[in-house]
């Protein structure tokens, strides 16, 4: 690609960041290397990088990256290099005698939140097709699964964001819920910093006063776990001081009356006792909230990643609905997305409960659909599986081999080293993986396979849109896409047909599959992607016409069979795990933004790893000194699942009974090894954000 510019996307989260491109000569004459050169006119990110996306390159190098198949040898126990064909066909001897001798369910499938649309397709259709197992699920379980839930209950349809990026400094005032976009998504921050400058208001609520925090007219800081609590107090209020939209509630929404009865329970003093939020920012944020002329409200993993998460969500959801703040321009509910393709990762397959197109896998319309395009008798697809993390606590019992691409779960899931020691009982492990990570590791195979720049596929960012991205270099020798691995083991496994390894031909099918779907894609071509700098879902293919996307969703009506969004009741609940005497004090744990999800790949970047070497335990200066805890001193922090350690960094911006871990890293500092698994009911998204331990200096017996 020498002396050409490629238009394309950042590998990393969400918002999908436009970048460019540009083939340079290296100095050695080795060849081509690729530099990023800004892409100002792509509107998500307007030529803005954080310093992930501008050192994106530096995981193209075989220095940092696999470059050959691995096979485990029986004599040494170590990874050896292998050739493409012992690897495959090792793979598939070992799938296909797992499901003769145990049955179909006894292969599992663990996919990623930032593989391609069409490597989570064909994914999903490779486990339910050739395996024949219901046993699949993926780590955007992890990511956004309590706000998808609790969109599906209100509004009928799961997109993150029903409008665009571009309407946030347009609205009168934002409440953003447990969200460090400064850090977690630095060029998104330009639009909290726009409304700001268009005279709105900025509310967060975080435990701890972030980066982002600092930008806000208004921080509440309230207490880990309580955040469902907060927002049946700012109903209350809202209630009592008549402010909800009469007009609205009657004419877009059912449920009122009940959602109303539960918010009375929850009055300003009892809220704060709960929560440790003031009466008066409470009613602060409400007057904040309802005299702008427009607002949103927008979570992320801080409400969600809870046993109580969707209630949560949905309990910020029925805020806007009683105010009038959805289905009407500049307003809304909205979910910011974290993985790079969260969002389209969970519509088309891999999830353990749903079909492409974001259908319903008990849904019988739903399996016949499916079933025609790929050509299969419906009866023979399997019903729904076990979510994340209990599809991984069965490792090693019911389910004997896994299957599992673009995932860390050894260093991501909580309760981690008990999901390690699963990982190490099973019969057979097979991990695609562009790094060897420390779940790779443990494989019996590894396969080396491409990644963002030399390969092409769509994502769908945080808004709905769906983006193309596109090849921009040759991998190395001897690396593979993921379409060609699922191809090949699909041919071995007697499926010669149905699965190709050119992803716009994935993608044509499933343009197929989706169209009729909530997330329907049928509309949508790699042309016009191109064209058009992305295309909002959903976007139905029309005879003679093209359809204009969605990029505003519920504007004339919601996703439910009567256009009404449901308002659900909802009542605070503690978290699953609260402080007692042995472990008294509240963990909460997030990103740095030198560093992304497990780390797999970031922690291979030299410039990332000089910012953020390592992880840390942030704890108040009156805690600090309750303990006798020097900053920089080596810190335990310590649950009834297990222990992480780091240096101490003390400051005022976090709550005095609160400590915060990033969870970065593998090894002494890995907290999800202290993680709560407590599962939401309805999502099934384990509780990171809030459990209870106590704090070990390195060198002394607990102190707290």
């Amino acid at each position: 690609m020498r002396d050409e510019t490629i238009p394309t996307h950042c590998p990393y989260c969400a918002l999908q960041c436009g970048m460019n491109l540009r083939g340079v000569r290296q100095p050695d004459a080795a060849g081509t290397a690729v530099e990023v050169v800004e892409r100002p006119d792509f509107p998500v990110n307007r030529g803005a990088l954080c310093g992930k996306g501008r050192t994106s390159p530096s995981l193209l190098s075989s220095r940092v990256r696999l470059t050959e198949p691995l096979i485990r040898s029986h004599a040494t126990g170590r990874l050896e290099p292998a050739t493409w064909e012992e690897a495959l066909r090792t793979i598939a001897d070992r799938l296909r005698r797992t499901r003769e001798v145990h049955g179909a369910d006894a292969v599992g499938v663990f996919g990623g939140g930032g593989l391609t649309n069409e490597k989570a397709y064909t994914l999903g259709k490779f486990a339910r097709v050739v395996l024949g197992t219901s046993q699949i699920d993926y780590n955007g379980r992890f990511c956004m699964s309590s706000a998808a839930a609790a969109h599906g209950k209100a509004f009928g349809l799961d997109r993150g964001l029903p409008f665009p990026l571009e309407d946030i400094p347009r609205t009168g005032c934002v409440i953003l819920v447990g969200s460090n976009l400064a850090e977690t998504m630095p060029p998104a921050l330009r639009y909290l910093t726009e409304l700001k400058e268009n005279g709105g208001k900025l509310i967060v609520v975080d435990p701890r006063r972030t980066k982002t925090a600092e930008q806000a007219d208004l921080h509440l800081a309230p207490r880990p776990g309580t955040d469902l609590a907060l927002a049946l107090g700012l109903l209350h209020e809202v209630v009592a001081q008549g402010r909800t939209d009469e007009e609205f509630i009657a004419s877009r929404t059912t449920g009122w009356a009940d959602a109303r009865a539960a918010a009375m329970a929850h009055w300003p003093e009892l809220v704060e006792r709960i929560t440790g939020v003031g009466v008066p920012e409470l009613r602060e944020a409400v007057r904040l909230f309802c005299d702008a002329p427009s607002a949103m409200v927008l979570t992320a993993r801080g409400p969600e990643q809870q046993s109580k998460g969707t209630d949560t969500v949905s309990a910020w959801i029925n805020l806007c609905l009683a105010t009038g703040r959805a289905g009407r321009p500049l307003s809304g509910y909205g979910c910011l997305t974290g993985q790079g393709n969260g969002q389209g990762g969970r519509e088309h397959g891999q999830k353990a409960d749903q079909l492409p197109g974001y259908r319903k896998l008990d849904d019988p319309a739903a399996r016949a659909h499916v079933a025609e395009v790929w050509g299969v008798d419906p009866e023979s697809l399997p019903g729904p599986g076990r979510s994340a993390y209990e599809l991984l606590d069965a490792l090693g019992g019911d389910v004997k081999s896994l299957l599992l691409m673009g995932s860390n779960p050894v260093v991501s899931a909580p309760r981690a080293a008990h999901i390690e020691g699963r990982l190490r009982s099973l019969d057979f492990l097979a991990v695609a993986d562009v790094v060897l990570s420390e779940t790779a590791a443990l494989a019996d195979v590894v396969l080396p396979v491409t990644q963002w720049a030399e390969e092409s596929g769509t994502t769908t960012n945080l808004e709905g849109r769906v983006l193309l991205r596109r090849k921009a270099v040759d991998a190395p020798d001897g690396v593979r896409s993921d379409l060609e691995v699922l191809g090949a083991l699909a041919g071995l496994l007697g499926h010669e047909k149905g699965f190709p390894a050119d992803p716009e031909e994935v993608f044509e099918e499933l343009r197929r599959a989706s169209a009729g779907g909530l997330a329907d894609y049928s509309g949508i071509t790699y042309r016009r992607i191109a064209e058009e700098d992305g295309v909002f879902w959903p976007c139905p293919e029309k005879e003679g016409d093209r359809h204009p996307g969605t990029p505003r969703l519920f504007l004339d009506r919601f996703a439910t069979p009567d256009g009404l969004a449901r308002f659900v009741p909802v009542n605070h609940r503690p978290a699953a795990e609260e402080p007692d005497a042995e472990y008294p004090v509240l963990l909460t744990t997030g990103r740095v933004v030198a560093q992304y999800q497990s780390g797999a790949q970031t922690r291979r970047v030299d410039e990332l790893n000089a910012a953020a070497p390592g992880p840390f335990v942030e704890l108040h200066p009156q805690m600090a000194e309750r303990l006798g805890v020097r900053e920089g001193e080596p810190l335990a922090v310590v649950s009834r699942r297990g222990r992480a350690t780091g240096p101490a960094r003390i400051t005022t911006g976090i709550r005095p009974d609160t400590v915060f871990m990033p969870f970065h890293w593998p090894g002494e500092g890995r907290v999800n090894t202290v993680t709560n698994p407590a599962l939401d009911p309805t999502s099934r998204m384990p509780e990171f954000k809030v459990c209870a331990v106590r704090l070990e200096p390195a060198d002394r017996g607990a102190v707290a």
